[in-house]
């Protein structure tokens, strides 16, 4: 079986044909009405001060699509708790380091990261929704296919940047970094609505026939209040952005009809992909949409395809369609918020290449570099296309901009999508001992004389790294989950560190603060904590949070949450409800400390 950090993360027979809406369009038809916003709760805060706490456990079992019996169960429920404190790791100094003796000398930088927002248009046919209903006793997988998150989205997404800004006006960040999945299934719609968002346009959270986009509270249009303009934003590449459900080509050959099924008026069929992959041209189930007109997102025209009369028929919508990865970079030159391209040039789009570089204050010698470590779309994997990936180009690149950082006496910062060592790397499989292989490892070919080929193995990959001690860490998202990882290297110099920041659609829904300083002996801190956006009771934002601890306490593996470590890695420390906050000490090499001493003395 699959599981769920693995493969992933309605209308009437006779509706007429709608059309999406992006920013600034109006429902056609529709009478003008006062747009909604969609405020947070006055006190902002961090899990420094405050931590969410889901309620016990509910003793009546229901299932994830019973939205509306949540509440009389007691499903969702949470409150405040005490705060998070910050581990103090030293996991890659000396043995002899004595943690007491520093102090903080600068704070260099200060930034935050979000990632797996998945906003998702829960409208769209070919959405895997009732194959999430199928599996329910996973929550690995069946809250990634189907999970009622998918109703708000957007408005989580708009909760999470009205908190970033709100901790910006207490203590000023510098710049953002978006760690991918912004899409859900790689549509065009869903990509301009979480653009839009952090522009702070009309969104329209609705497609198809904008069911409900003038009554129930999800769907009604709303203004996004959009990211404090000063703060400059960075996106990277994920594999739900360019994959259809971040799973599969669009252009697949198991499913020639994919790529129409995006903007279809059919609901589409297909067989359990978890169990085989090659079941997704078996179209033996429906997969249904979200009823936009319900105000618990009703699931409609799902089931066996032998026990419906007709294909059951939604409103086709053009802005539904499919984006490569050409096209997706280019959308991020039509923004009103800097910088033009969010770190991707023109020539990048041109060239699919979604791999740069920047440097976040012209007084710091620092960079981030932004890598696409996705797999290809024509990498003729047989398996969910989940796993780390660098072709030849990627490979090389990524070693001259270690090798230039070097040269340039720059701490570096490296942020893609998908974890290091953190998941088995495939092939077999199936392992050892018996248990299935996990599709979000390092991605070996199981056809070597394929084409195409990872140009570099897990453990070549690490020890390139090694040998960058300017290197401070590896930033990623892709398992929605918080964890912390130290690759302790030949040299406590040669370390670094791994922080994977969680998703905003499934629990605990945080995103990240950075703050790196140089203290007194001259070794760095990076000063990590998770934030929960402030969501305002009433609005869809807390709603989804209700939904999304009722999705952990519903379903078999909810609890694995807190500590998520299938490898078992000593280094990855546990996680209380799927948070983790740390100050992780760093040692610089003897060059890098003559760069900061003659800068700050």
């Amino acid at each position: 079986m699959v599981e769920r950090r693995n493969f992933l993360k309605f209308s009437l027979s006779a509706i007429p044909v709608g059309a999406s809406l992006v920013a600034g369009e109006s429902i056609a038809g529709a009478a003008p009405q006062a747009l909604q916003s969609n405020a947070i709760a006055p006190e902002v805060f961090t899990t420094l001060e405050h931590t969410v706490v889901p309620g016990a456990k509910p003793s009546v079992p229901i299932p994830l699509s019973a939205v509306s019996r949540f509440k009389q169960y007691g499903y969702g429920n949470w409150t405040l708790g005490n705060p998070l404190p910050a581990e103090l790791r030293t996991d890659l100094m000396p043995a002899s380091y004595d943690a007491t003796t520093t102090r903080r000398k600068e704070k260099l930088l200060s930034f935050f990261t979000i990632s797996d927002i998945h906003i998702t248009d829960k409208e769209t046919p070919n959405q895997l929704i009732h194959l999430g209903r199928l599996v329910e006793s996973h929550l690995a997988i069946s809250a990634a296919l189907y999970s009622p998150v998918m109703m708000c989205s957007t408005q989580v997404l708009d909760a999470a940047i009205q908190t970033v800004n709100a901790l910006h006006a207490k203590n000023p960040i510098d710049f953002g970094l978006s760690l991918g999945d912004v899409c859900n299934s790689s549509q065009y719609n869903e990509l301009r609505w979480y653009i839009d968002v952090l522009d702070g346009k009309v969104i329209h959270p609705s497609s198809g026939a904008h069911l409900g986009a003038d009554s129930i509270d999800y769907q009604k249009p709303f203004k996004a209040a959009g990211l404090d303009k000063s703060i400059p934003w960075y996106q990277a590449l994920g594999n739900h952005d360019h994959f259809y459900m971040g799973s599969f080509p669009v252009d697949t050959p198991l499913r020639p009809d994919l790529r129409a099924s995006y903007t279809s008026d059919t609901v589409f069929a297909t067989g359990n992909v978890l169990a085989d992959v090659n079941n997704l041209k078996e179209p033996v189930y429906y997969m249904g949409v979200l009823d936009g007109a319900s105000p618990d997102g009703a699931i409609r025209h799902a089931g066996k395809v032998a026990d419906f009369p007709h294909p059951p028929k939604v409103a086709p919508d053009a802005n539904r369609r499919p984006v490569g990865t050409e096209e997706w970079m280019a959308e991020f030159f039509k923004t009103s918020s800097l910088p033009v391209g969010h770190g991707f040039t023109p020539a990048n789009a041109k060239a699919g290449f979604a791999c740069y570089s920047f440097v976040p204050k012209s007084t710091l010698p620092l960079k981030v570099i932004v890598l696409d470590n996705t797999q290809r779309e024509d990498d003729g994997s047989p398996d969910i296309h989940g796993h780390g990936f660098l072709d030849l180009q990627r490979w090389n690149w990524l070693k001259a901009e270690l090798a230039a950082g070097d040269a340039a006496g720059q701490l570096m910062v490296i942020a893609a999508h998908i974890p290091l060592a953190v998941e088995e790397t495939n092939p077999p499989p199936v392992l050892p001992t018996g248990k299935k292989q996990s599709p979000m490892g390092w991605w070996v070919n199981p056809d070597p004389t394929a084409p195409v080929q990872n140009a570099v193995d897990l453990p070549g990959l690490i020890a390139e790294l090694h040998r960058h001690p300017n290197l401070l860490m590896w930033l990623s998202g892709h398992r929605h989950l918080n964890t912390v990882k130290a690759f302790a290297g030949p040299t406590p110099q040669a370390g670094f560190w791994q922080v994977e920041t969680s998703s905003l659609r499934d629990f605990p829904q945080q995103l990240r603060t950075f703050e790196i300083h140089l203290n007194s002996d001259y070794s760095i801190s990076i000063v990590t904590t998770n934030v929960d956006p402030a969501v305002q009771e009433g609005t869809p934002a807390a709603k989804s949070r209700a939904y999304a601890i009722a999705a952990s306490q519903i379903v078999k593996d909810g609890d694995k949450v807190d500590n998520y470590n299938p490898t078992g890695d000593p280094s990855v420390h546990f996680m209380p409800r799927g948070s983790y906050n740390a100050e992780l000490r760093k040692q610089l090499s003897p060059e890098m400390v003559r760069v900061l001493k003659a800068k700050w003395g």
